[in-house]
């Protein structure tokens, strides 16, 4: 068993580990907004063409022999690393600066698996030449038109940071622990500024170099766009691509992804019951693993990965032959149909194509010269902007609340008899 193997389960884990802070250290901590950090300036971006991948082991070598370099790596995001809570919150990350961006070659995919019942994906990208559905993959390959996850067909929209080298080898230590994630380069092309404008499928501008993190193989389900990314995941990319002002298009495309909700009582139970026995013995393998046998770079030994890579299949294999054939679907909102939800893709869409007014959505500033003097017509259509984006708030509120609530409901569990099974308890909220 390879470190590769282990990666996707390491990742998962850790982002599993990273949704259980607790509600009460959510609130009492400061999250630092992105919207004071500076756009990259042009000749940074030309000077990638030299760039070769990198590895944790050649980067923590370049602090040791030279600890006060200032070398910089360009590091493209495009997941939960878009949202301030997680990058410069969760992770500590503190980017020089930053810029969005297109990327033709590769597309953002949710085939990550992550934890049955509680966060069944995550983010990942494949390169657009790739086929989607690899046939190593056991199973059928299901009808993708109803996923809504996979509606999106240009390239991957996302943001690149200029960080430190010591913050990049941060970075993909918090990654699954330096464990199997491959560091490729990737050509990127700016986007413009104004979020407004459709998002190009051909960009005319000159590409640069930036580096990315994904995992090539890995674990992956027999249908890898089956499952959907938990409220509490979805809500920090959506929260991502306002903060950095991504195209509204694009915005509109994550707006409608339908996050997993546990809608019936069995889930429930199977729920309780799944995370009980396996949640003790992530949190073991990460929290006191990484205490006792990480590195002084943050990377965990190969063995480490292996026994997380095994544990992370027979988790899976006890969900697929025991918990979903009684408990219910772990992966999927269990009765949901387009009308069962109320939609904001429409209203953000309709939004956008109305509003002519220079302003700010998420992290971009329009100048009113752009769209012209501002006239009575103007003001209501501001009003009636501003009204729909309060609904917009309320409606993420009502997301929001739905998750919390279940992260509440397991805090509440701890005490409880049950959530003695196989070690401590379980809580709640991360990357």
């Amino acid at each position: 068993m390879t470190t590769d193997s282990g990666s996707c389960a390491m990742a998962a884990a850790h982002e599993w580990l990273a949704s259980q802070t607790q509600p009460s250290q959510r609130k009492s901590t400061q999250i630092p907004s992105s919207r004071s950090i500076p756009q990259i300036c042009p000749s940074r971006l030309h000077t990638t063409e030299p760039a070769r991948p990198l590895d944790i082991a050649t980067i923590q070598n370049t602090l040791q022999t030279t600890p006060e370099t200032k070398e910089t790596v360009l590091y493209l995001a495009y997941g939960s690393n878009l949202s301030d809570e997680t990058f410069l919150g969760a992770r500590g990350i503190r980017p020089l600066s930053q810029i969005n961006v297109l990327v033709p070659e590769v597309v953002m995919t949710f085939d990550l698996p992550g934890i049955a019942y509680k966060e069944p994906c995550f983010a990942n990208i494949r390169y657009r030449n790739a086929p989607a559905y690899p046939a190593t993959t056991d199973g059928p390959k299901q009808n993708t038109n109803e996923y809504h996850k996979d509606r999106w067909h240009k390239p991957l929209v996302g943001v690149v940071y200029e960080v430190t080298l010591k913050d990049y080898a941060h970075i993909i230590a918090t990654e699954g622990g330096g464990a199997g994630y491959q560091d490729v380069l990737v050509d990127c092309y700016t986007l413009d500024r104004n979020p407004r404008l459709a998002v190009p499928e051909f960009p005319q501008n000159a590409p640069f170099k930036a580096h990315t993190l994904f995992d090539p193989a890995g674990q992956h389900r027999a249908d890898p766009s089956y499952a959907q990314p938990s409220a509490r995941y979805l809500k920090l990319i959506t929260d991502g691509a306002m903060e950095k002002g991504l195209p509204y298009e694009y915005q509109d495309y994550l707006h409608q992804i339908r996050p997993y909700r546990v809608t019936t009582t069995p889930q429930k139970i199977g729920q309780l019951f799944f995370l009980a026995f396996w949640g003790p013995i992530f949190m073991a393998l990460i929290k006191f693993g990484g205490v006792l046998f990480a590195g002084k770079d943050g990377r965990y030994p190969a063995w480490l990965a292996t026994v997380m890579h095994v544990c992370f299949g027979a988790a899976w294999t006890s969900y697929d032959k025991v918990f979903k054939p009684t408990f219910g679907d772990g992966e999927r909102t269990i009765g949901e149909t387009d009308d069962d939800l109320n939609e904001k893709a429409p209203l953000i869409r309709d939004v956008i194509e109305r509003y002519g007014v220079g302003g700010r959505m998420g992290g971009q500033m329009q100048d009113d010269s752009a769209v012209g003097p501002k006239s009575a017509d103007d003001d209501l259509l501001l009003q009636d902007y501003q009204m729909r984006l309060r609904l917009l708030e309320q409606q993420n509120k009502t997301r929001l609340m739905m998750a919390r609530q279940e992260q509440d409901n397991q805090v509440d569990r701890d005490d409880a008899p049950m959530a003695g099974m196989g070690g401590t308890g379980i809580g709640g909220d991360g990357v």
